[in-house]
């Protein structure tokens, strides 16, 4: 992050920050917000456009069912309250990648209001940030300003994402750090996710957030400035350009200066903000209601149908696994990480012998090794089958860790399944006391010196014999009974003294 001055601790614990988010979601419907245009990235420029999508004289706006539901569950998810009767406006504004000149959203009568998201804050605590409203609205066209060979001088124009369905979700000024508000983009997006509404792929533009930051000196009723940050693609990011907003803007008041309400754009590659737009600038929408659409209306019935298809949602399905699986929050977390992966872990799980050994093989013997390949967990080439198959055959003491394990290295070296792999190399515990008994015997009458030590009181190395076992047998030999046959021996040894 770079700033002007550095500023000292003291002079930054003077100052309160005050950051609110708007976040513009593409909502995952086949076709556009008003017309019969297919909803999807990509395409050739300009292609994926009609009369309506252009603002061709006579055309009219006909609005997508499907956006309406969607706009719902996602406001539902959220906590808002969903107003029956809703009513579109147009927003006026004149730029090369809205060729009506307006674009048609919600204003004063939103789809739904007064919700919340819950994340945790700086001293792991639940905060609770207030949501104002979640409204629904068409996305604006593309300006391309590179790529080009007279890029220089000419920008392009790609119309393909006019009139793509947008829920703009606004939350309140409730964020104090940069950190609350990458938690708070974090769970959003996990839930907007679990519910089906988007894809929330940032870089392809599903995702967007605008967001608006002011200081104020620490015990002021009275919100500073606010400067609005645009441009933005990462939760990284965003939590980066806040931080460097925040101390921008300190430093202005420090030096006796003000700062001015305007958009700044920020600059990744050097990590700082530059300002886009004043106050004095900026557009006045002049909204007023959409005279081609009438009021929508959701009514109880329909919000009922609706929400049928709302589904058990991420910190809700995390309470319920860490009292079933009887797992804590870190793992709850992990098997969480995407509804479809939560939902094939508790298929997989009925149908194990043991539910938590699933668990426990998934947090601490496979996801280390995906991390070490840098994978995810979609990519692994175990399956939650084979994960279950695994567990099964620990549970029945057919395979000791240490089998277990080796099966596992094998299945990731070789880009093969759990159930394949044992198949094949099929190491079996040993299991039987005799047969165990007797490589005891070998280990201890070999080693005279340590079984010394064990009769002088040194107990420990006990540790020895079992291990020395454990390699003699190949990692085969049942590592409870092992334990306890050893002691067993080695305390009659003693006792014969």
């Amino acid at each position: 992050m770079s700033t002007t001055t550095a500023l000292s601790p003291e002079v930054l614990a003077k100052y309160q920050p005050v950051i609110g988010l708007e976040v513009h979601v593409q909502l995952l419907t086949e076709t556009k917000a008003f017309c019969g245009c297919v909803n999807r990235y990509g395409g050739e420029p300009n292609t994926h456009v009609c009369p309506t999508c252009l603002g061709l004289p006579g055309a009219l706006p006909v609005l997508n069912r499907r956006a309406v539901e969607l706009a719902v569950l996602a406001s539902k998810a959220i906590h808002c309250e969903i107003r029956e009767t809703s009513i579109f406006s147009r927003k006026n504004y004149f730029y090369p990648d809205s060729p009506k000149g307006y674009q048609i959203s919600q204003f004063d009568r939103p789809i739904a209001e007064n919700g919340w998201i819950d994340v945790p804050d700086a001293t792991g605590a639940t905060k609770r940030i207030g949501i104002t409203r979640l409204h629904l609205e068409e996305d604006a066209g593309k300006s391309v300003h590179d790529g080009f060979a007279d890029s220089v001088s000419k920008t392009y124009i790609d119309l393909n994402r006019c009139g793509t369905p947008l829920a703009e979700i606004v939350s309140e000024p409730d964020i104090r750090t940069p950190d609350e508000a990458f938690e708070y983009l974090t769970r959003l997006k996990e839930i907007l996710l679990y519910t089906g509404v988007s894809d929330c792929n940032m870089e392809e533009g599903s995702l967007r957030c605008d967001a608006n930051v002011s200081v104020m000196l620490k015990g002021a009723t009275k919100f500073g400035t606010k400067a609005e940050v645009k441009n933005v693609n990462s939760f990284r990011y965003i939590r980066a350009a806040l931080e460097y907003e925040i101390e921008r803007q300190i430093e202005v008041l420090e030096s006796g200066g003000r700062v001015v309400q305007e958009s700044r754009l920020w600059n990744n590659s050097e990590g700082r903000t530059y300002s886009m737009r004043s106050k004095e600038q900026a557009h006045d929408y002049r909204y007023f209601p959409e005279p081609d659409l009438p009021p929508l209306v959701v009514g109880e019935a329909w919000q009922r149908e609706i929400l049928t298809a709302l589904p058990e949602l991420p910190e809700a399905r995390r309470l319920r696994m860490i009292a079933q699986y009887e797992i804590n929050q870190q793992d709850a977390m992990t098997l969480t990480a995407t509804r479809a992966f939560a939902d094939r872990f508790e298929e997989a799980a009925k149908a194990a012998k043991s539910p938590k050994r699933v668990v426990s093989l998934i947090t601490s013997e496979l996801t280390g090794r995906l991390k070490a390949a840098n994978l995810e967990l979609d990519q692994s080439p175990v399956s939650l089958a084979g994960i279950v198959k695994a567990a099964d055959l620990a549970e029945s003491d057919e395979l000791s860790s240490k089998m277990l394990k080796q099966l596992l290295d094998t299945c990731f070296a070789e880009g093969k399944d759990f159930g394949e792999v044992y198949e094949r190399d099929k190491p079996q515990q040993i299991s039987d006391a005799g047969a165990i008994e007797a490589m005891i015997d070998e280990v201890i009458a070999a080693n005279p010196k340590q079984v010394a030590q064990y009769r002088g009181g040194k107990k420990t190395v006990a540790a020895f014999f079992v291990g020395n076992v454990m390699r003699l047998s190949k990692g085969q030999a049942n590592p409870v009974l092992l334990n306890e046959l050893v002691t067993r021996k080695l305390d009659a040894l003693g006792s014969a003294e």
